[in-house]
């Protein structure tokens, strides 16, 4: 039996593993399964079966309104950021051949952050439904910012993250200086949000936020082989006829709308964009073709799984799933910068 499967097209063409395929369905199944277990807990207890069955449309009218008003809209919508941030910390990491890469560490978080705290604490007056717009465009002009200060003739990947990671500074000392000087009751609702958190999800975030995820995972799946060339190095990649600096920014934009997305919709919800690819390389290698759609489920994994610990260990409590992934991506990335400290 082949171990190998191709996947072709005109525009694009990969092997996969047979070993890659069981692993990515495997994903797929404990994914749903987690959906399945957090749609079901929290102070009124639904059982597996009894969460299906309303999935089937049963189940009492309490358990529907349970399931699909107040639980399925944050459980859906922390699969949809794990997704973004994931895949876009895989592509960051491809292009820049860096392992220590993500976009809260290059900056595209920080500027998603800073027009998100600027609306909740300078135009305390606008409407909260313009917040993920700002956050958007925050992520976009900072990227764009970033992608200027780092053109010399062409873009280098070492250059892009040295750029990065001061842009990124700058912007967490701007959004910390708008946190101190806003009043006390503001305050609370800026750290709040900066903490990361799906809480408050309705179907109108999910709605909004699947076709735009869908959108530029595909892109990105059509862009695997340009990653897979890029990773070789920017030389090898031109001599087998890879438009380098074209694909590179393709690759950017895609990262921005995933990132900017994730943000808008979950706030600064950190580390899962360093955490996942690490993770998925580990299960399948670094073959983009299947380490994009495997890095989407592991981050959904992990932002499921924060979030299902956030508001149920402490509960009453509904904490940040922020703090939860940050708890577990600090001292990863801390290792990660003591195993590449020769790098």
């Amino acid at each position: 039996m082949k171990q190998q499967v191709q996947v072709r097209n005109r525009r694009f063409s990969f092997l996969v593993e047979r070993k890659s395929l069981v692993v990515l369905l495997a994903l797929l199944i404990l994914t749903f399964a987690v959906v399945v277990v957090s749609t079901g807990v929290g102070q009124v207890q639904i059982s597996p079966l009894r969460v299906l069955n309303v999935f089937l449309g049963d189940g009492t009218k309490q358990e529907q309104l349970i399931v699909h008003d107040f639980r399925l809209p944050r459980t859906l919508l922390s699969v949809l950021v794990g997704v973004a941030l994931a895949v876009s910390g895989a592509i960051l990491q491809g292009i820049l051949r860096n392992p220590l890469a993500s976009p809260d560490v290059i900056g595209v978080t920080g500027g998603a952050s800073v027009a998100a705290v600027l609306v909740l604490t300078v135009f305390e007056g606008v409407s909260i439904s313009w917040l993920p717009v700002a956050a958007m465009l925050g992520a976009i002009l900072v990227t764009a910012l970033v992608y200027v200060f780092s053109w010399s003739r062409g873009i280098a990947p070492l250059r892009l993250v040295l750029v990065g990671v001061g842009v990124g500074a700058a912007m967490t000392a701007l959004t910390t200086m708008m946190v101190v000087m806003s009043p006390m009751y503001l305050t609370a609702r800026a750290v709040t949000w900066m903490a990361g958190s799906v809480y408050g999800a309705s179907w109108g975030n999910v709605f909004t936020m699947t076709p735009w995820v869908v959108l530029f995972v595909v892109l990105a799946m059509f862009l695997s082989r340009s990653m897979n060339a890029q990773q070789m190095g920017d030389e090898v990649a031109t001599g087998i006829g890879n438009p380098v600096q074209r694909d590179r920014l393709l690759l950017l934009v895609v990262c921005c709308a995933l990132a900017g997305s994730a943000v808008a919709a979950g706030g600064a919800i950190g580390f899962v964009g360093l955490l996942a690819p690490h993770i998925s390389r580990k299960l399948v290698g670094p073959g983009a073709g299947v380490l994009l759609p495997v890095s989407g489920l592991v981050g959904a994994l992990i932002v499921l799984v924060s979030d299902l610990i956030a508001r149920t260990a402490f509960a009453p409590l509904d904490l940040p799933v922020g703090i939860f992934t940050a708890s577990v991506g600090a001292p990863f990335f801390i290792y990660l910068l003591y195993k590449n400290r020769n790098s």
